[in-house]
């Protein structure tokens, strides 16, 4: 065999095009003209959930990689298709056979470049022009693997002719194909499964990665307030999944992951869950990143936040008319967003933390107000009458002082034409005094604001109004913290909060998500790379992510808090502490903080991201064909990276950096020395470049803590 044909897999790419950020990981790429690449996922140009956009985000990079080499699969959506997809021709001869086959058989397949950054090729095929099929395909999963899908489980069944369709399709490549190009086949979540399930049974020669993004049965047992992280060695896996009827979907997913050549997932802490739930350890952990677009000056992201806060004070001068009796320059906006899943994303844990952390501020008679918002959709009725009321009385307020200022300044003007001090008594007259008394009364209130911006269908059974009716937190005057649940996802062309939902992040203080469940998180991470603080924690993947990458994460304004070695009485004291300590910043604090938060965005960037993915499709073709391509044996199959150190001007202690007193004003915040902490935000980053700590393995446990059962070091 000739030296070309034997090809050696170092561990992964250069890295050197993030400005020196991150470390060389050199390794000689690919021949990606020899390969090609498709990646499978239900979410392919069908938003849905996270995956759509891990895998949107993803295609960029991906395509540079790999160009015309790399495609895309996924169902097909009329809608969709129309909307997104710039139909084409395929590039490879084989491809068009392959669809040609399928397309002779009365399955409709089509091909096109998805229009997002990068613009990859899709190929998506219809699941209902070959739903007469279903039970011959059936008959085939059962005689193959046993498995048995339910008449009624009508998402089982589309993945299934998804998968069965997408095995037909790489046979009839292969065949065409011969040994070359090889093929790769990547697999995201249970949906893809069927399909990389019948492609190894029917032995079709490519090499198969499968990523799960979250276990099936995690996802379930912890919605139903399992205590899960300490039981995952004592669940009864398959009584578990037959009491909940997802037995068929989790064999479904067990197999895939026991079928494909290198099985990855999102994060350490969802390794571990897999390692007992699938009962397979992965090989590769491959975070989940985001494309960042840096800003040619540092202040510019700065400049957006001082702008969309704007927008927020806007709103909340509305939402609170006649009893805005607090400084809205003094106010600090915090937020949680994501899936209504209550006890999954942590919102029990917040709303407890908000009542002590409005103890706390009201005992230490603190001038700072908090104003809450939750940002997750629920079943209603359209906004209430009382939140639409209240911008229109704070916009006719605009408007009566933007008439009377109008008069006021044509009047001043004449008279200091004509050389004369107006007699400030009779530049208004009788009606400029009516008009504005008239407003006044106008914003009068004999109710407390709303805690919600619209009528629920089921208002005494939603889980955060009957946590806020327990904790008593109903915007009264004497609260430091103030509540808004806005139960439907964020858009510029809402008649009541009329912004983007990057626009209100970019406003924001502060980012809140507690999650109990979280096998990534992206809401966190779109925090970091906007330069917006965020609090996560040990259970997430982003924040054992952030725990391993950066020495004092709360530094670099990431606020860790432990929902996995501590109770929960302990973890609610510790985020209460977290948002009181970050309430008694001055305002020039937080400017540093966000600094230091947009810096980690490098971090998450799939420049650096990708290289964990093709780390794993080294270490698939290796297993797929070890004649061709072999993985060095000194590589280990752990994922590396590097520690960000603590900030050279972060003094040891951290409660050395805040003032003695609870209280700030904006007096000291223009004064550089009051706060004790000398800063150049320019060589501060410079230095960080340069103290970067040797890397480190993917999955060590923090110092002083035991690793759990069955935990892996992958």
């Amino acid at each position: 065999m000739s030296q070309r044909e034997k090809m050696p897999l170092p561990r992964s790419v250069s890295m050197t095009s993030l400005s020196g950020l991150l470390p060389a990981w050199e390794e000689d790429p690919l021949p990606v003209e020899e390969l090609l690449l498709f990646e499978v996922a239900w979410e392919v140009t069908n938003k849905v959930g996270g995956i759509y956009t891990v895998i949107q985000t993803k295609a960029k990079v991906t395509v540079d990689e790999w160009g015309e080499n790399y495609f895309m699969m996924g169902p097909y959506f009329e809608h969709n298709f129309k909307t997104q997809v710039e139909a084409c021709e395929p590039p490879n001869h084989a491809i068009r056979k392959a669809m040609d086959a399928l397309l002779h058989n009365g399955c409709q397949v089509y091909f096109g470049r998805w229009l997002i950054e990068g613009s990859p090729y899709v190929i998506l095929f219809d699941i209902g022009s070959a739903a007469w099929n279903l039970d011959r395909w059936k008959g085939d999963l059962w005689q193959t693997c046993s498995i048995g899908l339910p008449y009624h489980d009508r998402e089982a069944n589309d993945a299934l002719i998804l998968g069965s369709l997408i095995a037909w399709f790489f046979k009839e490549l292969t065949d065409q194909l011969g040994d070359k190009p090889n093929v790769i086949g990547h697999f995201h979540e249970w949906q893809a499964g069927p399909g990389l399930i019948l492609s190894r049974s029917r032995k079709i020669p490519i090499a198969t990665v499968f990523t799960t993004h979250a276990t099936l049965l995690g996802r379930y047992l912890c919605a139903g307030n399992a205590d899960f992280y300490n039981n995952l060695d004592k669940f009864d896996i398959d009584r578990e999944a037959g009491d909940r009827q997802i037995y068929h979907r989790y064999c479904l997913e067990r197999a895939a992951v026991h079928c494909a050549h290198v099985f990855t997932t999102v994060s350490q802490i969802t390794a571990v869950e897999a390692n007992h739930m699938l009962h397979r350890k992965p090989d590769v952990v491959t975070p989940n990143g985001l494309n960042i677009k840096k800003f040619s000056a540092m202040h510019e992201f700065q400049n957006l936040h001082s702008t969309n806060k704007v927008h927020i004070q806007e709103f909340v001068r509305g939402h609170f008319y006649g009893h805005l009796d607090f400084n809205l320059e003094k106010t600090l906006f915090f937020f949680i967003a994501g899936r209504y899943e209550f006890s999954n994303k942590g919102a029990d844990l917040f709303i407890e933390s908000l009542s002590r952390l409005n103890y706390l501020l009201r005992v230490h008679r603190n001038d700072v107000t908090v104003v809450v918002f939750f940002i997750m959709p629920a079943k209603t009725n359209n906004f209430n009458v009382e939140s639409l009321k209240g911008q229109a009385v704070r916009k006719q307020l605009w408007d009566t002082a933007h008439t009377v200022k109008e008069k006021f300044g044509k009047k001043l003007y004449d008279a200091l034409l004509k050389g004369e001090i107006p007699d400030m008594n009779s530049i208004l007259d009788r009606d400029d005094f009516t008009i504005m008394k008239r407003a006044i009364y106008a914003t009068q209130r004999h109710s407390l604001p709303p805690v919600t911006t619209h009528n629920m269908l089921d208002d005494s059974a939603d889980p955060i109004l009957s946590n806020i009716r327990r904790i008593s937190l109903f915007n009264s005057r004497n609260d430091r913290v103030k509540i808004i649940f806005h139960p439907e996802f964020l858009s510029s062309t809402s008649p009541l909060l009329p912004m983007d939902y990057e626009d209100f992040v970019r406003g924001c203080n502060l980012g809140v998500f507690p999650s109990y469940y979280e096998p990534w998180g992206y809401t966190p991470a779109e925090c970091t790379v906007m330069g917006i603080p965020s609090v996560t924690t040990n259970l997430s993947g982003f924040g054992c992510f952030m725990e391993e990458h950066v020495s004092d994460p709360a530094a670099y304004g990431i606020y860790i808090v432990d929902r996995r070695f501590r109770s929960a009485e302990e973890s609610c004291n510790q985020l209460t502490q977290f948002m009181f300590t970050f309430c008694q910043q001055s305002r020039r604090q937080r400017i540093i903080q966000r600094n230091r938060t947009e810096r980690l965005s490098d971090l998450l960037d799939w420049r650096y991201l990708g290289t964990f993915y093709m780390h794993a499709r080294h270490l698939a073709l290796s297993r797929a064909f070890p004649d061709k391509f072999k993985m060095e044996q000194v590589a280990p199959l752990k994922t590396e990276g590097f520690r960000y150190p603590r900030p050279y001007s972060v003094p040891p202690s951290p409660s050395a950096s805040l003032h003695s007193t609870p209280h700030h004003s904006d007096v000291e915040d223009d004064d550089d020395d009051d706060d004790g902490e000398p800063y150049n935000e320019e060589e501060e980053a410079e230095r960080d470049r340069l103290n970067i700590k040797a890397p480190f393995v993917l999955g060590a446990v923090p110092e002083g803590k035991k690793k759990q059962p069955g935990e892996s070091g992958n």
